[in-house]
């Protein structure tokens, strides 16, 4: 096993991620920590840091360091950003922060800052083509991309913290305020014509882009807590906005969604939004809760491991991700989704479904059996919970639920359970019948391997005139196996009104 270290000392806050990565492969965050520093607050009339600025950063780095250590990180990466990038006197800190700790707090350009986050956001958000913004407290990135490649890039010098100092807008938007904040943006923008493209989504990165989401949410009731890959419209946003505009500090500390120690500043935050919707005419944003962080890590990972620095599929590469963390027989799972899979295919007739639920299914059948690191005993609700809260990329959170649901049931229909969660409210009567149906064909396919000693190595799904046959190649007696599937009939029955009828080869 090993452990990687990721720290970002950015403009607005220090974080310190911890990750371990186990001899197959597989890797999950162990360890994390965040620090507000302020640095673009920090910063004197000369363009140095102060020695506040000095003295706080240097806590945080001993802390950081001392975790490391606590921790035993093989690796430490750590980069500093926009504040510490533009100040005059950068380097003296960072020197500084090696002496006193050892860390090398290296110094990245707004360029690289661009492409690593970019690498964050293109291995965990299933877009095509779209336009990233990285929005920090003393720079925001911006990155065009199209099929998954970049196309333009560029770091802009103004972010929610240091825009904050300069329109002094942690009170109140006044009207003349507001007016020349925006025109100051729009000036920026309007230099990389590259922006104007209003069928491309805005995706956004970062603590303003995360905190405006939360508050879209809370005002629309959402039943998850999610952010990463949660969407909305333009309405949505200038709906918030409008009503941030028109509040004080005090006000803002009470709005849902919004924390206090985001409260002075979010007001310059999401006038950078607003006028990022203006430049892009963009209809819609995707928030990625993934960025510089996670970016630094795919880029050590990729050359560690030698795997592609960008994932084919980012779906299968996080699926099997938590299957190679969590499950105790990879191979047993893996003839599950091929014999699910068989049968989704074979049937097609009887369901209609198409290749999304295909995808679904496979990806429950794969990971339906990683609760039982929790519990045996109901392992498949374990699962499901496993799954609704896991790190699954390429899913919406509706379609996260529904896998979740379909994991859940593959031991039998438990509504219940199920309805008094928070699915009840993002899962609809359609789809549950259709979560049924996959979990039935799961079933069965777990059926066929009971004894998990693969009996049954090979099936040959069929529909006849009055009935569903399928057809069974054995490598043993499977006397367990004969017996789930006479076990499923009735359920199968039920569902298809049809009977299921197994043949031996």
């Amino acid at each position: 096993m090993q452990r990687i270290a990721i720290i970002d000392v950015g403009s607005n806050s220090a974080r310190l991620v911890i990750s371990h990565i186990l001899k197959n492969g597989s890797y999950n965050m162990i360890f994390s920590q965040k620090e507000a520093l302020r640095l673009s607050q920090k910063i004197d009339a000369k363009g140095n840091l102060s020695p506040v600025a000095f003295s706080s950063t240097l806590e945080t780095m001993k802390s950081f360091a001392y975790m490391c250590k606590l921790y035993q990180a093989d690796r430490i990466i750590a980069v500093a950003t926009a504040a510490i990038r533009t100040a005059k006197n950068g380097a003296e800190l960072t020197a500084l922060v090696e002496k006193e700790t050892g860390i090398n707090l290296h110094i990245i350009s707004g360029t690289t800052e661009a492409y690593i986050s970019y690498l964050g956001v293109i291995n965990t958000l299933n877009e095509k083509n779209g336009i990233i913004f990285d929005l920090g407290g003393g720079s925001t990135e911006l990155i065009l991309f199209r099929d998954r490649k970049i196309v333009n890039s560029v770091s802009l010098p103004f972010g929610s913290v240091n825009m904050t100092g300069m329109f002094n807008t942690k009170n109140t938007m006044k009207a003349n305020v507001y007016s020349d904040l925006s025109f100051f943006l729009a000036s920026q923008l309007s230099k990389y014509a590259w922006l104007k493209d209003p069928k491309l989504p805005l995706m956004g990165v970062g603590g303003t882009a995360r905190t405006v989401s939360k508050m879209i949410q809370k005002s629309k009731h959402y039943p998850s807590s999610k952010i990463h890959n949660y969407s909305f419209s333009v309405q949505n946003f200038k709906s918030i906005f409008k009503k941030l505009s028109g509040t004080n500090f005090e006000q803002r500390t009470k709005m849902p969604g919004l924390s206090t120690e985001r409260a002075d500043i979010i007001l310059a935050g999401a006038s950078i939004i607003n006028c990022l919707f203006e430049a892009t005419g963009s209809k819609k944003m995707i928030v990625s809760g993934c960025g510089l962080r996670e970016g630094l890590f795919y880029d050590y990972y990729s050359k560690a491991r030698k795997v592609p620095l960008i994932a084919d599929d980012i779906l299968e590469t996080s699926t099997e991700n938590m299957l190679n963390l969590y499950s105790s027989d990879v191979e047993h799972c893996r003839h599950i989704a091929s014999l699910a899979l068989t049968m989704f295919d074979a049937w097609y007739d009887l369901h209609g479904l198409g290749k999304r639920y295909r995808k679904l299914l496979k990806t429950a059948a794969l990971l339906h059996d990683i609760g039982i690191t929790i519990n045996y005993y109901s392992h498949a609700r374990h699962s499901a919970y496993m799954i609704q809260n896991a790190k699954l990329f390429g899913l919406t959170h509706v379609e996260q639920m529904i896998v979740a649901a379909i994991a859940g049931w593959h031991n039998g229909v438990s509504k219940g359970y199920f309805r008094d969660h928070t699915y009840k409210e993002m899962i609809n009567d359609t789809e549950w019948k259709n979560i049924n149906r996959l979990a039935l064909f799961l079933a069965i396919a777990e059926g066929l391997d009971y004894s998990e000693t693969n009996q049954v190595p090979l099936i040959t799904p069929r529909l006849e005139k009055k009935k569903a046959v399928i057809s069974l190649k054995l490598s043993g007696p499977a006397n367990m196996e004969k017996h789930q599937l006479e076990l499923l009939a009735p359920w199968f029955a039920k569902t298809f009104a049809l009977p299921l009828v197994a043949e031996i080869e």
